[in-house]
């Protein structure tokens, strides 16, 4: 679609915040990129993973953003019930929808794996969420940007590959989140792509499941707080009055609904949906296993010990599920030997024939 100058000007004048939904394939990649574009240390160089979805808040080149992060596409180490949780949380957290997806890789570091995210990315977040996402590639050094652009569009052919599936959009940041240098060009690139797409944001049958959630939840702790904001309000009118009071009532408001939407976003129905299913599929298993088990001493044990066991199941699912959230961030662990770095060292040196 071709964007007139009044489109983007438009766009690029709204006091809009725009909500960026950062993914990474592996490594480190999304949580530097965060950093890089909040202007800020939120995630520690050591972080390579992290076991919960997060929102930040800032300003990138002048403009207000929310940038949500989640696991990695390839961690390992989550299960696939927590999986699932998270990335229903990261789309509450992003509601009504990101405005971009910022997929995110370490430059010299291109692995098989990465070259297959664009198919995962339309498995979690729909067929048509390509149009919305950008390559945002991380390097180390002092080369200037056009000349690295230059670099990728001309010798790294696998780059290209991968670039091209995203629609040909990329911008390569910094590892180092003080270098503010290309700021405005990583912000301009992303307001050229929402307004190419009509300046609306990316949405899907998920995405609004997840908005209508955290609306009913929203509205569920209003009521449950109704009593104390209305006792807030009242001990407001015995100290201001005409405008001060006013004032003083919308901040307490606005304060409030923040708390709440916060909440709302971190845990609703749908989220403890999520959760109950873990435990019953705890449940099922440890019966399961209790039975075989019991099938030693006949019928009898079989029903005995499979009671047992889908109750001992039932709540390492459901624990496992509660506890996995308190997970502190996992650090980078011990190098070793790594066959993506093998395989890229001898399949990618040569130029493609």
């Amino acid at each position: 679609m071709a964007v007139t100058l009044t489109e983007l000007l438009f766009f690029t004048g709204s006091p809009t915040e725009l909500r960026l939904m950062v993914v990474g394939s592996s490594g480190p990649s999304q949580f530097l990129l965060t950093n890089a574009i909040l202007g800020r240390e939120e995630f520690s160089k050591d972080i390579t993973s992290i076991s919960g979805s997060r929102k930040n808040t800032g300003e990138l080149a002048g403009r207000r953003v929310a940038v949500i992060n989640g696991p990695n596409i390839y961690d390992k180490d989550i299960s696939q019930a927590k999986r699932k949780m998270e990335l229903r949380r990261s789309k509450c957290l992003c509601i009504p929808g990101p405005h971009a997806f910022l997929v995110a890789f370490d430059m010299e570091k291109i692995s098989p794996n990465d070259i297959g995210t664009p198919r995962l990315m339309k498995e979690r977040f729909g067929r048509h969420c390509l149009r919305h996402c950008m390559v945002l590639l991380a390097y180390e050094g002092n080369m200037e940007g056009a000349t690295l652009e230059d670099k990728v569009k001309k010798t790294h052919w696998h780059l290209r590959e991968l670039i091209e599936k995203y629609g040909g959009r990329f911008h390569i940041f910094s590892k180092n989140w003080r270098d503010r240098s290309r700021d405005r060009e990583l912000l301009q690139k992303i307001e050229w792509m929402v307004a190419s797409l009509g300046g609306g944001h990316f949405s899907s049958r998920t995405f609004q499941k997840a908005e209508d959630c955290v609306r009913k939840e929203e509205k569920r702790l209003r009521k449950q707080r109704a009593a104390e904001i209305e006792k807030a309000w009242t001990e407001m009118e015995k100290k201001y009055i005409a405008e001060e009071l006013y004032h003083q009532r919308d901040a307490y408001t606005t304060s409030v609904g923040a708390e709440i939407r916060a909440r709302a976003e971190m845990d609703n129905g749908w989220l403890r949906t999520s959760l109950a299913r873990g435990l019953g599929t705890g449940f099922v298993v440890g019966a399961v296993m209790g039975a075989l088990v019991g099938s030693i001493e006949g019928p009898g044990g079989m029903v005995l010990y499979g009671i047992i066991g889908g109750a001992v199941g039932g709540s390492a699912g459901g624990t496992a599920q509660v506890a996995i959230k308190r997970m502190e961030d996992r650090v980078a662990p011990p190098a070793r030997l790594n066959f993506n770095s093998i395989f890229i060292n001898r399949f990618f040196a040569a130029p493609r024939p």
